[in-house]
């Protein structure tokens, strides 16, 4: 089968390989569709971060490269273990990618799994990955969805769950109907994020530079205000909307120090930053600026026991991911219009899904 294999920094190979052995416990999914994440970007360009080097094998997996890449995807059960009985032939699903040490509780009570040793993700750290044909998945991070909900829109589950967890750890929930929330950065997490609020009635507040990602963010309805900085104070401007009071939560969603300190001048005294995005080298911040308005910072990373209610909020259309697909392609098409695309013109894009048998690319 075809597969995208990463064997270092800017060496990613379209390769035929064989397919993963069916184990006890697994079922194999013939994958749909799989997104290309920002992680798989970092990887390329300055990786292996999450993918393991050549002579260190993941203490895990016990994989080194090539390993196959792609974590964000979706598909159809086409062979399951004998000892599996809650999974049939033909089921849809979606894949938590994780890759945990067995002796680790990943039970539905568990809060910490995505946090333990050594922990890594199927289509980064090996074990398989969305951008191949087909994968074998343990039964754990397996989860079915509806098959009214569109294959193409399922992939984009995983990276919904994200925001899903990042609005969790702000503490906003059903009952934040009227909060407003300022989001920094309006790229695929931060819109998916800016979704899920609006699924709880918040007023959501975007500021973001580019204004095709701006106008995404309105014409999708997931944010009420989409702020340009470089035009608009945004601080002033989120003040004058919340009567002088300022934002009663804020999404870090660019890595970019200026717009850390926008989030913290523009919350409420005793508000709640959420730092989501992953940052390549360490920021300056003005510790004061938290001392002195008693803000409460917080980290998020990935999702642990989400994906269950982020499937709901799809299955139930109070989030529609229709309009964040923005290109489908075939696995050839990975790097000169996948990765390039996303590298050199991301204003363009959203979710750039990638289909690797080349089904659906005739939509």
């Amino acid at each position: 089968m075809k597969a995208a294999r990463f064997y270092d920094r800017k060496d990613i190979r379209i390769e035929d390989i064989e397919p993963q052995e069916l184990q006890p416990g697994t079922a194999r999914v013939d994958v749909a569709w799989c997104g290309i994440c920002g992680t798989d970007l970092h990887e390329y360009l300055d990786g292996p971060i999450f993918c393991p080097s050549h002579g260190n094998p993941h203490p895990i997996s016990g994989e080194e490269p090539p390993v196959t890449m792609g974590h964000e995807f979706c598909g159809v059960i086409s062979e399951v273990a004998d000892d599996i009985d809650d999974l049939a032939v033909g089921d849809h699903v979606v894949v938590e990618p994780y890759i945990i040490s067995e002796d680790v509780n990943t039970g539905p009570e568990s809060k910490t799994y995505h946090l333990s040793e050594n922990m890594n993700f199927i289509g980064l750290g090996g074990r398989g990955g969305g951008l191949a044909e087909n994968v074998v998945v343990k039964r754990r991070w397996i989860h079915k969805i509806s098959d009214k909900v569109s294959l193409d829109h399922a992939a984009l589950i995983e990276p919904l769950t994200v925001g899903y967890h990042a609005v969790e750890r702000a503490g906003v929930g059903e009952d934040s109907a009227g909060q407003v929330a300022l989001i920094g950065g309006a790229g695929p997490i931060g819109l998916l994020t800016a979704a899920v609020l609006k699924a709880f009635g918040v007023t959501v507040v975007v500021s973001e530079l580019s204004k095709a990602r701006r106008e995404k963010a309105l014409e999708t309805g997931v944010a009420d205000h989409a702020l340009n900085p470089e035009e608009v104070d945004v601080v002033k401007k989120v003040h004058e909307l919340t009567d002088g009071v300022g934002a009663d939560v804020a999404f870090e969603c660019t890595s970019v120090p200026a717009v850390m300190t926008t989030l913290m001048d523009a919350l409420r005294p005793r508000g709640v930053l959420q730092i989501v995005s992953i940052w390549g080298k360490p920021a300056e911040v003005d510790l004061n600026k938290i001392v002195l308005k008693e803000l409460d910072v917080r980290g998020t990373i990935g999702y642990v026991n989400n994906h269950p209610q982020a499937i709901k909020l799809v299955e139930d259309g109070r989030v529609d991911l229709t309009p964040f697909v923005t290109a489908r392609i075939g696995l050839d098409e990975l790097i000169d219009e996948g990765f390039d695309t996303l590298i050199h013109r991301n204003e363009t894009a959203v979710k750039i899904l990638v289909s690797p048998s080349g089904k659906g690319l005739d939509k």
